[in-house]
């Protein structure tokens, strides 16, 4: 096969990676129930001046599966990051205790849960979308390397690979999308 093809595929096996990656972590923030202290993910604390992420200022535990504790480094950030959790809207209370911070993460109802399964499904689909936006920018470029002398038989194979490619990355997306979805439903 021609060696730009090969770097194409290649390419577009690495951007594929990557939209999961991407889809992966954006899952692990939906919350199922269960604390995790992935759900602060999303949260910067004012540090000096500059937006931190929480993970960067504290340690986050969970000492059991309906709690999340925040434990700063500087005990003048309690406020702050207090502050930070409930701007942040992810539907926790902080309960700030003067050394540490406690996030009750309350059990999910059947409606919450069905809108959690929704906001997963969105996810996935925005992963799905990207996977495919990869596949097409490839075929283009693989398209484009008829000039550079790539014969038409190798182009297909190119674009064939590439379909292979996307196949099993939209396969792989659908999996965590199952996995999230039990998770979320298993009470």
């Amino acid at each position: 096969m021609n060696e730009f093809i090969s770097l194409q595929l290649d390419e577009c096996k690495d951007g594929m990676a990557k939209a999961v990656a991407h889809t992966e972590s954006e899952l692990t923030k939906i919350r199922a129930g269960k604390a995790s202290p992935g759900m602060l993910d999303g949260i910067y604390v004012d540090y000096y001046g500059t937006a931190t992420p929480l993970s960067q200022v504290s340690n986050i535990n969970t000492p059991d599966a309906r709690t999340i504790v925040v434990q700063p480094w500087e005990k003048n950030l309690l406020s702050t990051i207090e502050k930070a959790i409930m701007e942040s809207n992810i539907g926790l209370n902080p309960q700030n205790d003067g050394s540490i911070i406690r996030l009750a993460v309350p059990p999910l109802t059947e409606e919450r849960r069905r809108d959690l399964v929704k906001k997963v499904k969105e996810e996935t689909e925005k992963g799905r979308v990207a996977v495919r936006n990869i596949r097409k920018d490839s075929n283009e470029a693989i398209k484009k390397l008829k000039n550079d002398g790539a014969s038409e038989d190798e182009i297909k194979a190119g674009e064939a690979e590439v379909q292979k490619l996307t196949d099993s990355f939209i396969v792989k997306v659908d999996q965590l999308a199952e996995l999230k979805e039990k998770d979320i439903m298993t009470i």
